[in-house]
């Protein structure tokens, strides 16, 4: 499934001040308690990760907010607890999304005469992105030090990163920059500054609409499919996104060029995951292989007679029975099915396959079915990964209606490497780590893409 984004709360302990005349205010204490009991039990009865929370600090934590969710003034700060509830089960395919009445009232980046885009470098919340005409005012490049004299990394630590879905530190981390303004309409910010030139400034912004869609520097305008020479021998080829099947018939299209190619560089680092086997259609044009193995997958197994049998068996009656294994892991909620795994075979001939010294670049954003893509590119030899650990976080979500019009969905499908290993929670890891650094992104310079070119240029 493809990564969709995070919600979280950006205000609390009077950091900022909101206005909530504008909020609705349209669920009743009855749908509030329903729809935190709805997700609970969804939760309990459908997350395949439940082992890996603590079920009495979990189960305590529901018991609380009943309470607090009935006490809510309006249905943002209500969707809000939900979402700091969700979060604590640190799956970044499990989530909880404001419906449209309320989610139309919060915004991002706008602050009227300022559109201002943040993201996390080298640990510092940093503006990569302004509105045109503001840009000599507040320069790309400039540091956001304090929120309403909050330090901005205590600000995320404690405001901002409890809110957030995320199966990987890292990932909760760069979020945490990028969304730290992330608050409804009328919400005020004072924000202390330090610009490029190191000169220190402040800022009270206050969220409304922005009329100005230009911004600096321009946001890109990629394609699905992207093909380019990087020299004479290297050919470059972005693959954006597996959610949209047409991307393997503009591969089909570029095909013949791409295997002019001597060398080449695929670049991941856009692709938010979609459905696994788009992907698959393009990989087995790069492998000698007969057959690609994907992920290896199970979900939680209930069946209710089982966890019944469960509580009377002790850990002794199960040497020997399956039966009473079975009954004492239904019990535990750790009885898992393993879905067959089979190798998806290729019937491409030798003269239709393409294989030659290949970089992947990777990223924080390479998701769901664009990792599932890394798992069956793992055994090739001719490949090397460069670039960030991946957003380590794939599966199947469970889809499902909340009151008020909101909705959530719940990770059911746990993947691994066919071996066994996990990267769900840690990440596909690059073979060559590359960070960017904040000199990296003043110069803008793709120190990635020039350690594939370099990479590739040393191979005979």
């Amino acid at each position: 499934m493809k990564t969709v984004k995070l919600l979280l709360l950006a205000t609390a302990l009077g950091a900022v001040t909101t206005s909530f005349a504008q909020l609705p205010n349209n669920l009743s204490a009855a749908d509030k308690v329903y729809g935190l009991s709805k997700f609970w039990q969804e939760v309990n009865y459908n997350f395949v990760y439940l082992n890996k929370i603590d079920r009495n600090q979990w189960d305590a934590y529901y018991r609380q907010l009943i309470t607090e969710v009935q006490a809510t003034p309006n249905d943002y700060e209500y969707y809000r607890l939900l979402q700091k509830f969700c979060a604590q089960l640190n799956d970044g395919h499990t989530n909880i999304y404001f419906p449209p009445s309320v989610d139309s009232l919060v915004y991002m980046a706008d602050f009227g005469e300022y559109r201002l885009f943040l993201d996390d470098i080298e640990g510092k919340a940093v503006v990569v992105g302004i509105n045109l005409s503001k840009k000599d005012e507040l320069p790309v490049g400039t540091e956001i030090l304090s929120v309403n004299n909050i330090p901005s990394q205590t600000y995320r630590e404690e405001q901002v990163k409890p809110y957030i879905s995320s199966s990987t530190d890292y990932i909760r981390a760069r979020l945490s920059a990028m969304l730290m303004l992330y608050s409804p309409v009328g919400t005020t910010y004072t924000l202390k500054l330090k610009k490029p030139d190191g000169s220190v400034a402040e800022l009270t912004l206050t969220h409304a609409k922005s009329a100005e869609e230009a911004t600096y520097p321009p946001k890109p305008q990629r394609d699905l499919l992207e093909f380019k020479w990087l020299n004479r021998e290297t050919a470059y080829l972005a693959l954006n996104s597996f959610a949209d099947p047409k991307i393997d018939s503009l591969f089909l299209l570029k095909l013949p060029e791409v295997k002019k190619a001597k060398k080449l560089v695929i670049d991941l680092r856009n692709n938010g995951g979609g459905n696994t086997n788009i992907g698959a259609e393009i990989l087995q044009y790069f492998t000698h292989d007969k057959e690609l193995y994907f992920s290896a997958s199970q979900s939680r197994l209930h069946i209710p007679a089982y966890k019944a049998w469960g509580k009377w068996t002790q850990p002794q009656d199960t040497i020997g029975s399956e039966n009473n294994k079975q009954a004492l892991l239904s019990y535990q909620d750790a009885y898992y099915h393993n879905f067959d795994f089979k190798p998806t075979p290729i019937k491409l001939g030798k003269k239709e396959r393409h294989v030659v010294p290949t970089v992947i670049l990777i990223g924080n954003y390479t998701a769901s079915a664009a990792e599932d893509f890394l798992i069956a590119a793992d055994k090739q030899q001719h490949m090397t990964k460069i670039g960030e650990p991946t957003f380590g976080s794939t599966g199947q979500p469970l889809m499902f209606e909340l009151p008020g019009g909101s909705w959530a969905r719940i990770c059911t499908k746990k993947d691994t490497y066919p071996d066994g290993r996990e990267f769900v929670g840690y990440g596909i890891q690059p073979d060559i780590p590359v960070k960017r650094t904040y000199t990296d992104f003043i110069e803008n310079k793709d120190v990635a893409l020039q350690q594939a070119v370099d990479f590739l240029q040393k191979i005979q």
